[in-house]
């Protein structure tokens, strides 16, 4: 689908909205009852969003639950545990078409391979395709076309240190193109690190088997991003994603797992120096809300998933994402399913929502392959 637009700032302000329902805009009054922008806000906001469907369709929860292909996006920690020797997958999820946009995706491709019993490395690829765009004068004639896009390379490791605790690693570049060089602008590039933890304990109580996982993801730990030459830079979405995952396995076929995850940008919250150092603003970012305790607490958003697993073959899943009405009022159901054949496994995640959520009725595709498990 084409849009036309006479400039490079409607052009920004066009792709910013089509990002937006990943960052959704909240607002809030300010002293004298003006209405004013209360979101955090950053350069490629799609770095947060879950690249695969067993991930989306816990509610964006991950940090903690059972390693996978795409453990290197949710937590680089839980690599160390992964149980097959070598494994990939591949998703899509065509984006915002319940508003008739259909040119618009996100596609993630991720591989790992087990360097030892205890450790392994993984590398993945995303890439979020955002349609053609025609730029025209203010005339209304076409000058050009473009086709903005957005793509990441990642690499990780992630080393058990003993047979319950891991830690991981990661390394990423980001490519952000948003207007291909049309006017002043350029592309934008950076580069970021990953740290994470991953703990997890085997329990049994009353005579039934438990398993207890802990984890937290520093990610998007980068320099900023700059689009024009212009002193003008924006903060990566560096966040800080912490949570947990209990399995109840009621018997050899059958078990449960309950997931929940909390996440806080740690950039600059609105109204604050968006001069500062990555570093300085990641250390303020507990503290520099206008009003308070009371509004950092506001700025964590939740994540829950309940997955339902029949022998390692088929899943049912269902989550939930809640964001404060003040810091961008996003809340969604979503739901899925799993099915393993052999070495192949297939998932897939709705998303439920309200008629006005752009994001409602968004689908996403994983085909993951697992060999030597």
């Amino acid at each position: 689908m084409k849009y036309k637009f006479s400039g490079i700032k409607e052009a920004f302000l066009f792709a910013v909205t089509l990002i937006s329902p990943l960052v959704s805009w909240g607002q809030t009054n300010d002293p004298i009852g003006r209405e004013s922008l209360n979101t955090i806000t950053t350069a490629v906001p799609i770095l947060l969003v879950s690249p695969d469907a067993r991930g989306a369709a816990l509610g964006e929860s991950g940090v903690a639950t059972t390693p996978d292909a795409n453990s290197l996006h949710w937590n680089p920690a839980k690599l160390g545990f992964l149980q097959s020797q070598v494994g990939g997958s591949v998703s899509y999820s065509p984006w915002l078409r319940s508003i008739g946009i259909n040119d618009m995706s996100v596609n993630y491709l991720s591989f790992y391979i087990k360097t030892n019993e205890r450790a392994a490395f993984s590398a993945a690829m995303r890439y979020f395709d955002l349609g053609e765009i025609q730029f025209t004068d203010i005339q209304g004639y076409d000058l050009q076309q473009i086709n903005p896009k957005e793509y990441t390379f990642d690499v990780a490791y992630g080393q058990q240190l003993s047979e319950n605790l891991s830690l991981g690693i990661a390394a990423r570049f980001i490519h952000s193109n948003l207007s291909q060089g049309f006017q002043d602008s350029k592309p934008g590039n950076s580069a970021a690190a990953d740290v994470g933890i991953y703990y997890t304990k085997d329990l049994n109580l009353g005579g039934r088997d438990y398993n207890l996982s802990l984890g937290g993801n520093l990610s998007n730990i980068g320099a900023k991003i700059a689009y024009t030459n212009l002193d003008r830079k924006d903060f990566l979405p560096t966040n800080l994603r912490l949570g947990t995952a209990f399995t109840m396995n009621f018997d050899p076929f059958n078990k449960i797992t309950l997931s929940v995850d909390a996440n806080k940008l740690l950039v600059p919250s609105p109204g604050n120096d968006s001069t500062q150092s990555v570093p300085s603003a990641i250390l303020s970012s507990f503290g520099d809300a206008n009003n308070g305790f009371s509004e950092e607490l506001q700025e964590v958003s939740i994540s829950t998933g309940l997955e339902y697993l029949y022998n390692n073959l088929f899943a049912a899943r269902v989550g939930y994402f809640y964001e404060n009405p003040n810091k961008g009022n996003r809340h969604y159901l979503s739901l899925g399913l799993g099915l393993k054949y052999q070495r192949i496994g297939i998932d897939t995640a709705y998303l439920v929502s309200n008629a006005g959520n752009p994001l409602a009725n968004t689908l996403r595709f994983t085909l993951s392959l697992n060999i030597d498990e």
